[in-house]
């Protein structure tokens, strides 16, 4: 005859226990003590010390009785003996149940309310030592389920054997087992109200698997040894407002690649890039995404493992290798961040619970139809939070320089790329996103209070207010946004044959109506130089020499236009291919003299750039800038001033193919000037045309200046001159 099994049983049993601390481990029975183990695959199991435990029937739950004496001698942590069922090999592990809750009150408190910025040290899987024993904590926010467990290869990936706790209405679930390592693989197991069973890589795993692989790895604390702390004891000081700033951007899967074709890693792509880009003067490289990602295609930008760094280019100290290596060169590091959005694998985070967590359930507010992509809920506290938590963790964690904030118009506006009908307006009626307006408030307040000198860049492509201004104003509170403007301005105007240039000068001039009304960075990044838009050589105009010379032309335009500079890889030496991410950069292109000038050519602006104050000290405000003459559209022409308060350089651009001779410019201070560079010259594989220095002032007004000389202006070039004090 049969006998009913206790319902706390019945459900343990079933995989279904909503609280198995409350059944399992050590439980009070009367003045006895009663101490249960689930083992399902067990088929005998001793409680070391103390004997046999006895199967309850028809389950695979095993217990034993033991007196208050018999008890008290039980060690706090016990262990269990047990053998298996088919293979009869036999285990000897510390029992899970007989440890306390991990997690606060207080750390829940403050993550339920989406004000722990460290909780990623509490959530994820975590190698650490707890009463002598060692093991892994884990711990996973899955609001609403019925069970959560950890599953891996220490459990033969079965979900009944490591139930974890719940801690009540935060939705969080936990479970300290011993005896795992660094490297371990893991998932969470969910099985939710609807009974779906659900295999999950952890959200706040700081180490994966390789694709297509999708298990996490357990991790211990890093024993890596930093030595920039001079580094950043200078950054907090930084005035970078008033600092040169010179961006490489890079895709680390195919700046170089190895011999075979494989993934350079991050310490090796340390020892072969910070030299390169050392020697090209540039202050930064910039990161394109090193979370982990399932499709390489999507060039790390849809993230599966917001805290994991790619196990395609090495672990987490390989990456802070390469940080400490450029810091110890002098060169800050930006990292790409992605919290615009997300991808729908069903191992990650979508529809984490079988239902919307992470992001909206309404697919007009959740997902992002053109990218096949899902949006976060910013305004679920525990969501904003665990961004939150991410943005800190890869500037405390990796001492990384700034974020470069991806895709912010798809945050702010509920209608981004929608048709009508497809988007569901705000409180208010209006299409503005405001929760995800004030998520990023709140991460740019955080992220600038507690790490000094490091920055947000915001690439927003709309004419959004105040993005690059603080809270205190009603700004967004970025440090600098793109300026995509100015971008596709001077892109379309390069791409036009010279000989209508003169209709469109306006393209030229426009941007400095508006220039400083925010922080501007002005980017050439990878998106211009893929999916048939051409690379920045091919984009320009004309036959073969008169491309090179447009593009030493933009590029002397672009360092010394106000705003800080950004520049995709290849691009500094004009790789005729469309970027392939791939493979590697077309590093053959630098064969050509062409190529190898044009590479020179941004070594000499980037080194001018540094050292000129008058082209950075004011890159962002009108002080800085001063027209000397913007109308010549005739000859499209461009004469104008970047000015300091101990001196300035005045800048002349030709943009067609004819060189004029005699052009007469007006210069506020009577005496010589210098050709600082020449973008035509023979070093750069120009036509060598130019002037000889030095250049000596006339008694002739001209321009409204008091003073004026006589140039040489080189075709398809740009000039920099210096007043000789």
């Amino acid at each position: 005859m049969s006998v009913k099994l206790p319902y706390p049983l019945a459900m343990l049993q079933r995989g279904e226990s909503h609280d198995p601390f409350s059944v399992l481990g050590r439980q009070p029975d009367g003045d006895d003590t009663l101490v249960r183990a689930f083992l399902p695959s067990a088929e005998e199991v001793e409680l070391e010390g103390a004997g046999p435990m006895h199967r309850v029937p028809n389950t695979d739950i095993f217990e034993i009785r033991l007196s208050p004496d018999r008890a008290s001698s039980l060690p706090v942590h016990y262990r269990l003996d047990w053998m298996e069922k088919v293979t009869a090999q036999r285990h000897s592990v510390i029992s899970p149940y007989s440890f306390e809750p991990l997690l606060s009150d207080l750390d829940l408190h403050l993550f339920s309310e989406g004000r722990h910025h460290h909780i990623y040290r509490l959530l994820g899987a975590h190698s650490m030592e707890i009463d002598g024993v060692s093991g892994c904590c884990f711990a996973v926010w899955a609001p609403a389920v019925k069970r959560a467990s950890v599953i891996g290869d220490f459990n033969g990936w079965n979900g009944l054997r490591h139930p974890m706790r719940n801690r009540g209405a935060t939705g969080v679930w936990e479970i300290f087992v011993p005896g795992l390592t660094r490297g371990d693989l893991y998932k969470f197991e969910l099985i939710n109200q609807r009974g779906e069973r659900l295999l999950k890589a952890d959200p706040y795993g700081q180490a994966m698997t390789m694709r297509p692989d999708t298990a996490s790895r357990v991790v211990s604390p890093s024993g890596f040894q930093w030595q920039d702390q001079q580094w950043l004891t200078d950054r907090a000081k930084w005035q970078w407002m008033h600092e040169p700033m010179s961006i490489y951007e890079v895709h680390p899967g195919s700046w170089r690649r190895k011999a075979d074709d494989g993934f350079l890693s991050f310490r090796e792509l340390a020892d072969q890039l910070i030299p390169y880009v050392s020697d090209l003067g540039y202050t930064h490289i910039e990161l394109m995404p090193v979370m982990e990602h399932p499709l390489d295609e999507s060039w790390g930008y849809q993230v599966s493992g917001y805290y994991a760094p790619s196990a395609r280019f090495g672990t987490a100290d390989d990456l802070r290798y390469l940080i400490d290596q450029c810091h110890a060169a002098r060169i800050g590091v930006i990292l790409d961040w992605v919290p615009g959005h997300f991808p729908k694998d069903e191992f990650a985070l979508a529809r984490f619970t079988g239902d919307a967590v992470y992001e909206h359930a309404d697919p007009r507010r959740g997902e992002h139809r053109e990218w096949g992509t899902l949006v976060f809920d910013y305004g679920r506290r525990e969501v904003a939070n665990f961004l939150l938590a991410n943005a800190v963790f890869w500037l405390e964690e990796f001492h990384i320089d700034g974020l470069r904030v991806d895709a912010v118009a798809s945050m702010l506006y509920l209608d981004y790329s929608r048709n009508e009908g497809d988007w569901l307006p705000n409180q208010y009626g209006g299409r503005e996103n405001l929760d995800a307006i004030e998520f990023l408030r709140h991460v740019n307040g955080v992220l600038h209070a507690r790490f000094p000198g490091a920055l947000t860049l915001a690439e927003e492509s709309t004419a959004w207010p105040m993005v690059s201004r603080p809270n205190w104003m009603g700004g967004l509170g970025f440090s600098m946004k793109w300026n995509m403007g100015w971008m596709h301005d001077i892109l379309s105007y390069m791409q036009k044959d010279s000989i209508h240039r003169h209709y469109h000068h306006d393209q030229l001039t426009f941007g400095l109506l508006y220039s400083f009304t925010e922080n501007f960075m002005l980017p050439f990044s990878h998106d211009e130089v893929v999916h048939g838009k051409s690379s920045m050589l091919e984009k320009m105009s004309g036959d073969d020499w008169q491309q090179f010379a447009n593009l030493r032309l933009l590029y002397t335009f672009m360092f010394t236009y106000p705003g800080k500079k950004l520049l995709f890889m290849g691009s500094e030496f004009a790789q005729r291919a469309e970027w392939n991410y791939d493979q590697a950069l077309n590093w053959s292109d630098l064969d050509s003299s062409y190529h190898q000038g044009m590479k020179t050519l941004v070594g000499q602006l980037n080194k001018l750039y540094k050292e000129t104050p008058a082209l950075h000290y004011y890159d962002f405000e009108h002080q800085g800038f001063e027209w000397i003459d913007c109308n010549d559209s005739a000859q499209s022409i461009l004469v104008y001033q970047r000015k300091a308060d101990n001196g300035f350089v005045i800048i002349v651009l030709n943009f067609t193919p004819v060189p004029r001779d005699n052009y007469r410019i007006g210069v506020p201070l009577e005496g010589q000037y210098e050709e600082l560079l020449n973008s035509d010259s023979s070093y750069y594989q120009g036509s060598n045309m130019g002037n000889k220095n030095p250049l000596s002032t006339d008694n002739k007004p001209w321009m409204e200046r008091p003073y004026s000389l006589s140039l040489t202006l080189p075709p398809l070039a740009g000039l920099i001159l210096r007043h000789k004090a």
